[in-house]
């Protein structure tokens, strides 16, 4: 029980350093899985922080996506990640340990349902029968798919071949012809994606026929038209998709000194972010601090309010 204590003492004190003590910070990251947006993003930001502002590398953890995200951050077993909007919203919602706040928005998601480009299915009631990946369990992608399938009046489990696989795994399977189609949440492109697609003739299908319905349930949505120029070598475009804002988290164990510097490095750090994912472009400034239903942490309110935000 002291070892606890003191163990988690340590970690207080790890997250309230300031000023000169910045070295002294120790961050866990959550951060996805490898080959998505999430997990690029943070091994260069994690690369970042080392120089500026000078914390110790922080430790970079593969993760189911949002849902695991933000277990993680609420149980104080990572003290940043990713999120999409949806599920932090949720999350916020519910009962737990710590509370969470955001360093910013990040860039957004558009919902990718990728098909084999074999098979006649032209929209999401088509799936019906099919082999078909929702995401991992405890991901932003599963809890987008069940959303959309049950706007389109479709049970996973009793309409669908239903398999739960991360990004990496449901390429695997589709490139094996052991899967017909899967869901992804993503920015655009995601490489393993485009990579896929090198390998099997794919398409994406188009989602207008059950947004206005999921959108009246879920206001946190948005909707876009990705062009068909998306990827090179997939087809189906343009398609008309959902849309989901990405936030950068933390929790609050961390101090107003340390939330400041890491929105301040995170802003520094934008061209190796760029160089890791071309959708950390689309990070800046003013749509940074639109982060609602997340409230931001007063740190990264300092510094927005520095830069005369």
């Amino acid at each position: 029980m002291h070892a606890v204590g003191a163990a988690l003492a340590l970690a207080t004190l790890s997250l309230t350093a300031c000023g000169d003590d910045l070295d002294q910070v120790k961050l866990t990251m959550a951060a996805g899985s490898p080959g998505g947006v999430y997990h690029a993003l943070g091994t260069a930001l994690a690369d970042a922080w080392t120089r500026d502002p000078g914390i110790p590398r922080p430790q970079v953890a593969t993760t189911a996506g949002s849902v695991d995200n933000l277990d993680r951050l609420r149980a104080d077993q990572a003290q940043v990640g990713f999120s999409a909007a949806d599920a932090a919203e949720r999350k916020q919602q519910a009962d737990g340990e710590h509370k969470l706040y955001a360093l910013a928005r990040m860039h957004d998601d558009y919902l990718q349902l990728i098909v084999r480009d074999d098979l006649p299915a032209t929209k999401l009631a088509d799936l019906k029968g099919l082999r078909v990946s929702v995401g991992a369990r405890d991901s932003g992608v599963w809890l987008i798919a069940q959303r959309l399938l049950e706007s389109a009046g479709i049970s996973p489990e009793t309409d669908l071949k239903v398999q739960y696989m991360d990004l990496p795994t449901s390429a695997d399977a589709m490139r094996d012809n052991a899967l017909d189609a899967f869901f992804w949440s993503g920015g655009v492109p995601t490489e393993r994606v485009a990579t896929l697609s090198s390998a099997v003739k794919l398409r994406m299908l188009d989602l207008s026929d059950v947004l206005p319905k999921l959108r009246q349930a879920f206001p946190v949505y948005g909707s876009a038209t990705l062009p068909a120029s998306a990827y090179e070598r997939i087809g189906g475009g343009p398609v008309v998709t959902l849309v989901v804002r990405n936030f950068l988290l933390v929790n609050d164990t961390m101090s107003d000194d340390v939330a400041e510097a890491l929105v301040r490095g995170l802003f520094q750090a934008q061209p190796a972010l760029v160089d890791a994912s071309p959708v950390a472009r689309s990070i800046e400034h003013r749509s940074a601090i639109e982060t609602t239903p997340i409230e931001l942490h007063p740190g990264a309110m300092r510094y927005y309010r520095d830069v005369k935000v």
